[in-house]
């Protein structure tokens, strides 16, 4: 609802007086006695007695006056329409109450005029400012007559009301208690309050059918009355129910609730303006989202909600458009991860690469290293064998020489023992190229035997840091939230170490412990 411009409002208009209040009392009094003493000793008709009453008031109250009154009720009949007017207290308690009637011949005058100003029809629980001549019928009793309404002090009175409710609603921390939460990440289910079969509810629909058919957001529909006094309670009423129903249904609350209805009277739209409503929507754990009335409108419920919009139309729209930079960001996410993906991969490649020709290296070069000590040991044996043939022959010789003067005899033994001598030197280097060749062969199957690809074709596998820098042998290199990779014969994965756990069993352990 539009609210009303201050400044403009008319003051309360009072009119003076005929006489002052001590004055009437006094002469009022005065008449009273005078009729006492007069009529104590006389019986009266109940027409007389009312007759008189209606000729006293027509005497002592034959002016008008402003007044100031809250209509408790309103009827019309043939054109004349009916009040019920009242007065309260703070506390909300009826203190005077009586009959209005504004005629017909005056009464399209009037209303025209007030709801021209305020935009809104005379209704129930409005305070207006009345000009007004009192008046008594012996058969309908004590009304008030109204010649005139004053619309600026309606107009003066609602926004006072209205910032009263803005004032509490901030004193009670409820102001900006939905704007706080946050706009949800995905809106996948929305739930709808609005007026059943309402014009703003179909261009609501017209967009939300299209969004709802491909499956990206789920409406739900909850209906409730929008203008009148039982407005307030009904839509308290459907949101409450529409909450509980969701949750029993879904175990979880909707993303978005949304109050839409299209534009209308201010009168229609002044309904909505209802403190225990307003603190119902500022309490919502949800984001309450609001489309009300036309952009010169404005309601209590656009205070407290969320976000405020124009009409439906725009909140439709703007669900829509937070839906679309959803799909948008994410598609730059998809893209953002393939490619970073890309880049791990191709690092973790020309890694892998190198590491493979390091581990080749490696390889050839120990390969190298091992063949040339083969070579080595096998002509220093050759090397040895020789000198131990040619040492056993010199001395073989010597004591051919030594014994061939003593004895043929002895040159049969020598001989003989000469070449089993022989024979058994032969032998043992025969032995040690044997085993020097099996040595050799022993060293190169170890070397084969482990090599990092072999292993890892055995169903063994290798950790390293999350760099690839280093090989991780020890649980001692471990610890929680450590991420490694594992290598394996046809490729890596990366992992996240969890928990660790040292086996005090180990010589590592015990090394350590000692």
């Amino acid at each position: 609802m539009r609210k009303p411009n201050l400044s403009n409002t008319k003051h309360t208009k009072v009119l003076a007086p005929a006489k002052d209040l001590a004055t009437l009392e006094a002469e009022l009094a005065e008449q009273e006695n005078s009729v006492e003493n007069n009529l104590e000793d006389t019986v009266l008709r109940l027409s007389d007695y009312l007759s008189a009453v209606d000729m006293v008031i027509k005497q002592t109250f034959n002016h008008r006056v402003w007044v100031k009154a809250e209509i408790r009720n309103l009827s019309s009949k043939g054109g004349h329409y009916y009040f019920e007017l009242a007065e309260k207290d703070d506390d909300g308690k009826v203190i005077a109450s009586c009959r209005g009637n504004l005629w017909r011949f005056k009464a399209a005058r009037v209303l025209a005029k007030f709801e021209r100003a305020t935009g809104m029809p005379l209704d129930r629980d409005l305070t207006v400012l009345l000009k007004v001549s009192a008046g008594f019928h012996a058969q309908y009793g004590f009304s008030l007559t109204i010649e005139d309404i004053d619309p600026s002090y309606t107009l003066g009175d609602l926004a006072r009301q209205y910032a009263e409710m803005v004032d509490r609603l901030a004193g009670e921390g409820l102001l900006n208690l939905n704007q706080q939460l946050p706009t949800p990440f995905d809106i996948e289910h929305v739930l709808v309050i609005a007026p059943e079969k309402a014009a703003g509810l179909g261009d609501f629909q017209a967009d939300a059918n299209r969004l709802a058919s491909t499956g990206a957001c789920h409406f739900h529909y909850h209906n409730a009355t929008f203008q009148g006094n039982h407005a307030p309670a009904e839509i308290r009423q459907a949101i409450i129910s529409a909450q509980q129903q969701f949750e029993n249904t879904y175990q979880r609350l909707p993303d978005l609730l949304v109050i839409i209805r299209g534009g209308g009277a201010v009168g229609d739209l002044a309904y909505l303006n209802d403190y225990e409503l307003a603190a119902l929507v500022a309490e919502q754990p949800v984001p309450v989202w609001v489309g009300i009335g036309h952009e010169r409108d404005k309601v209590i419920l656009d205070e407290v909600a969320h976000t405020s919009f124009d009409t439906p139309s725009k909140v439709i729209a703007a669900i829509m458009a937070h839906l679309a930079q959803l799909v948008t960001q994410t598609l730059q996410y998809q893209m953002q991860i393939k490619q970073a993906a890309q880049r791990q991969l191709n690092t973790a490649e020309q890694q892998t690469a190198r590491q493979l020709s390091q581990i080749q290296s490696q390889t050839i070069g120990q390969l190298t290293a091992l063949q040339k000590d083969s070579a080595y040991a096998w002509r220093s044996i050759q090397q040895s064998a020789h000198r131990q043939v040619k040492q056993a022959a010199r001395q073989a010789s010597q004591l051919h020489i030594q014994t061939q003067a003593s004895a043929y005899q002895q040159l049969s033994l020598a001989s003989t023992y000469s070449k089993n001598h022989q024979k058994i030197i032969m032998q043992s280097a025969q032995q040690q190229l044997i085993q020097a060749k099996r040595d050799s062969a022993h060293l190169r199957d170890i070397v084969l035997l482990h090599r990092p690809s072999r292993v890892l074709k055995q169903g063994y596998s290798m950790l390293t840091d999350e760099q690839d820098q280093r090989i991780l042998t020890s649980s001692n290199q471990l610890y929680p939230e450590q991420t490694i990779h594992i290598v394996l014969k046809d490729g890596k994965a990366k992992a996240q170490i969890i928990d660790v756990y040292v086996d005090d069993k180990t010589p590592e352990s015990a090394n350590a412990s000692s």
